[in-house]
């Protein structure tokens, strides 16, 4: 069975965009998915990105126009400027790992959370916000939090913020199979066709 480690940052909109997508060709191809939230900055030290205010004008344009083609393409509701952005995800993408270790599937939780940034307009950062959307997918909120704000759990997302860079992931989302990075959601039909 082919293995995808995929990694995201829940505050990015190009995962937003492409993670049902990459759940569709996982299920496709009977792939299964590590799911591993990063540092977005960390890799971003490494191959010279940079927050997207901080783009010459021309590129932050594009990167609006392209938003709204690609949740065009993929039928989905996007707000390319919403209320709650820039905002840190760190706790809800712990809990991601949380629910991983606890031998959940995170990966409507996660299309929650995406969603709830770019298309809702939430705040990912409130624990009330996070708690709530535990509670909609059916997970128990206050222990999945509380063990997402362990130290374990943020040296997972430390680790896993290492193994992104080692595998040359640009950015997010990022998609390694069997030591090939697949960078970007327009990669996704790559990655299947690999």
């Amino acid at each position: 069975m082919a293995v995808i480690d995929y990694y995201f940052y829940g505050a990015s909109p190009f995962t937003y965009l492409g993670h049902n997508a990459l759940i569709d060709a996982a299920v496709r191809q009977s792939a299964e998915i590590n799911y591993k939230p990063v540092n977005l900055f960390a890799l971003w030290a490494v191959s010279g990105a940079v927050p997207p205010a901080k783009r010459p004008p021309v590129r932050q344009r594009y990167r609006l126009l392209e938003l709204q083609r690609v949740a065009e393409f993929r039928g989905l509701q996007i707000h390319t400027k919403p209320k709650h952005f820039p905002v840190d995800t760190t706790l809800s993408d712990q809990t991601v790992i949380a629910l991983v270790e606890a031998g959940k599937s995170p990966a409507k939780y996660m299309q929650k959370v995406f969603a709830g940034v770019w298309a809702d307009e939430l705040d990912l950062s409130d624990h009330d916000v996070v708690a709530g959307l535990l509670i909609e997918c059916g997970f128990y909120a206050e222990a999945t939090l509380e063990r997402a704000q362990s130290d374990e759990i943020a040296a997972v997302r430390n680790r896993n913020s290492e193994e992104a860079v080692a595998a040359d992931a640009i950015g997010v989302p990022a998609y390694v199979l069997n030591g090939e990075v697949f960078w970007g959601q327009d990669r996704i039909n790559l990655l299947e066709h690999a």
